[in-house]
């Protein structure tokens, strides 16, 4: 989709981090823009963020887990700016600890979030950009831990694993009807996602703390550690934009985790080459 100037955008998770630098990079690029995000407070700042950036950029909260309130927030859009054209499925969450210690509702929250709010997108706009006929390009944010298990037995690494497979499908679907597919692989960056917790709704259960000085305290600091080290939102951003231009389907930001990624994919082949015990 080489011309974004003059059409619109949709980005989920789009008050803070990957989401919001997305929403100024279309901007920029002078698309409107309809900033999704289950906060209002920092979802109405980070639309006066933009203000004179683009055409327009507004807000709508929604929450990416419930259907109804993403169809809601595609008929704002709709309503606002008549036709989109991106569709950015930005908003993500990540739960920590070991295999006793997440709880069945940790597990439908992180993938209600990452992975069906994935789909939810998908399917409030998808028959829209396909009635238009205009063209458009769907963005859907995984991880390099949809490519590298880093995480072990985690929700996380699952559901960034099915947004993977989910957008290689959909790229082949959407291909003939002029809508591209790109998967947006990061490795650490400059974000709130350790904070996930922070907008938790009640009905996934009670949430667990690890504790102090506990291996799984000790694994999440780190972490914590790791993403307060990572790139910029906006390099991330950048790299997203090109690749909705270029109709990539895989958008990768850091090329440090490409060793590690052959040595899995080395692994794999391997086991293909081993002689059969039949």
């Amino acid at each position: 989709m080489r011309e974004l100037a003059g059409r619109t955008a949709f980005v989920t998770g789009g008050a803070s981090g990957i989401g919001l630098a997305l929403g100024r990079a279309l901007a920029e690029a002078g698309m409107q823009v309809m900033l999704a995000d289950i906060e209002p407070t920092p979802l109405a700042a980070a639309v006066e963020s933009l203000k004179g950036i683009g055409p327009d950029v507004r807000g709508v909260v929604c929450d990416v887990a419930d259907p109804g309130s993403v169809d809601h927030a595609a008929k704002m859009s709709f309503d606002a700016f008549g036709k989109v054209h991106v569709v950015c499925n930005n908003a993500g969450v990540i739960s920590s600890g070991g295999i006793e210690n997440v709880s069945l509702g940790e597990w439908r929250w992180v993938i209600d979030v990452n992975l069906m709010g994935v789909l939810h997108g998908i399917h409030a706009f998808l028959p829209h950009m396909r009635a238009h006929g205009e063209g458009g390009h769907i963005l859907n944010t995984a991880s390099m831990a949809g490519m590298l298990n880093r995480l072990g037995f985690s929700p996380y690494s699952a559901s960034k694993f099915a947004v993977v497979s989910m957008s290689e499908g959909l790229a082949a679907e959407l291909k003939p009807l002029g809508i591209g597919v790109s998967v947006l692989c990061p490795g650490f960056v400059r974000t709130r996602i350790m904070e996930s917790r922070r907008h938790r709704p009640r009905r996934y259960g009670a949430t667990w703390t690890a504790a102090p000085e506990s291996s799984e305290s000790a694994t999440i600091a780190k972490l914590i550690g790791l993403v307060k080290a990572g790139i910029d939102p906006a390099d991330v951003a950048k790299r997203a934009v090109t690749a909705i231009r270029n109709d990539e389907l895989y958008v990768f930001t850091h090329p440090e985790c490409r060793p590690e990624l052959e040595a899995r994919f080395a692994a794999i082949l391997g086991a293909f080459d081993k002689p059969s015990t039949e």
